[in-house]
This record gives structure tokens, sequence and C-alpha cells, in this order.
């Protein structure tokens, strides 16, 4: 997946905060859907400090004990180009593509809260923590992480796979939806499974979770056996317009994508996984 980057490391904790150096790195947005990177002798790069200057920019992270910093506006350097971030799924090296999308989330945040919800004031850095903190009202505003899950239901050797009504070349998926207020992880998976494909849930177990700065995600997997008759399904066809039982060997071979979706699948594919 796509936060899979050992040996290397991530390091996002406040206390590891510095003052940029020219060696170090930028992350730029625009839109808030692209990255400013340079291709070069095949692989991808940020632009450093030395070549943006150090005026406007706010520590990120560290990725193998280099710090990132997000940087304001919209620059022109030469030799780089804007990326849509969708291009992080395959970005090479791995690494930078997972530290990309995690600086895409941060600086998504940083825009929509220049503002105070509350008051209208410019918000400010915390000085203890990883937030943004009105001067005038106190109002606290940390990184946006939305839950959501995404559930593997399974009857008689077979996995229910799905095709979303809004994207006309979407690949398989599972069932998946966010987390509602007041609602457990378990209590979404039943109900979202309910409104998508009309069925009921026997035994639920957890698998695995995941970051997906795409969409502000933290993504939560489950597997779950199917209560009742495989025939009872109605789709809801704003969400859906294809659901479908699927043997192990009739799923296609997702090995290596960056995605939880297509882990979960294809761990239920080569049997790896006991539902």
């Amino acid at each position: 997946m796509i936060q899979d980057i050992a040996p290397h490391r991530l390091e996002n904790a406040f206390a590891l905060r510095r003052e940029p150096q020219p060696g170090d790195r930028v992350l730029f947005a625009r839109r808030g859907r692209e990255i400013l990177l340079r291709r070069e002798d095949g692989a991808w790069q940020l632009p450093a400090v030395g070549e943006t200057g150090r005026e406007g920019l706010h520590f990120g992270f560290l990725l193998d004990g280099e710090a990132c910093f997000l940087g304001e506006g919209e620059p022109q350097l030469p030799g780089f180009e804007w990326i849509d971030q969708r291009q992080c799924r395959e970005l090479r090296p791995q690494e930078l593509g997972f530290a990309c999308i995690t600086g895409m989330q941060l600086l998504r945040w940083r825009a929509e809260h220049r503002f105070c919800g509350a008051c209208g004031c410019v918000t400010q850095d915390s000085l203890t923590e990883r937030a943004l903190v009105c001067p005038s009202c106190g109002l606290t505003v940390y990184p946006k992480i939305m839950p959501a899950v995404i559930v593997g239901i399974v009857h008689r050797g077979r996995l229910l796979v799905t095709r979303y009504a809004d994207r006309p070349l979407s690949t398989l998926a599972l069932v998946a939806g966010y987390t509602e207020i007041g609602e457990t992880a378990e209590e979404t998976v039943r109900r979202e499974v309910q409104e998508e494909v009309g069925l009921r849930l026997g035994r639920i177990s957890y698998y695995k979770s995941q970051p997906w700065g795409f969409s502000d995600t933290l993504l939560l997997g489950f597997f779950a056996r199917l209560e009742g008759s495989s025939k009872a399904m109605r789709l809801d066809r704003t969400e859906l317009k294809e659901a479908m039982w699927l043997r192990r060997e009739e799923l296609p071979d997702r090995r290596g994508e960056a995605s939880l979706t297509a882990e979960m699948m294809e761990v239920f594919r080569t049997g790896k996984v006991r539902i």
C-alpha cells in the first residue's frame, strides 16, 4: 500500500520541527490537487529550500531524517512542473509519493483554515502542537482526518465486488463509506452495507487501516460474512452501477497497488486471510 515504505520512514511528530536548511525539501500545492515536482535521472524530486527561499515555510515532517516543509503560494521554478496528486499512487521513489500525498493533505488543511471559522480572524500556528489557533477567540483546529470503512463481504467462497455509479472507467471496488457522528466503525460497516447493497451481515472482523491523504481519510478495513441469502441484494443506484459475487480465481491480480481496497481483494484472492 502507499504507506508501506520500509525501510524508509516518515516521522510527523510535532517535537521534530526545526528551522529550514538549504537542502531541506518544500511541498507546494496548486488548486488543492497538484504538487510541484521535477523529474531528474528517472526519479521525481521536490524543490529544495535553497531554490525556493525560506519565506512562508511551515514544518511538515521528516522523511528519512530530511525535513519537508509546506510552502505558500504557487511558484514557477525552472525545471519543475505541476503534477496531479493522483500520480502519487505510482510515483517513484514510493516514499516520495507517500510524502507528497501526506503533504498535500496538510496543505489543504492549512488553506481551508486560514481564517477562523467562528470569528473570521487570521489563524496562527500553535506553538505546542500541530494545530491552527485563532488569536482572537481561541478556536483550535487540528488536521482534518475523516474515518471511513471498507468492507469485504464473503459468502460461500465468493467476495462481493462493486463498481461506482459515477466513474465510467472504475475498477472493481468494495462496499465503503464514511462514519457518521455518534457511530462506531462497526456500526458504519453494517449501515453502509445495508444502504448500498441491501444485505445483512453476520460476523465482522477488523483487517487493517490506511491513511488515504487523497481524500483526507483514515480507512478502516473489515471482512464480514453474509447473514441470509445473497439473492436479497438490492443496489443503491445512486452509489453503485454494479455488484457481483466473484470467486478467488475470478478476481484480478492486484499485487503492488497503492490502496487498501486492492490489498483486501488480493489477500482474499490468494487465500491469505481467514474470515
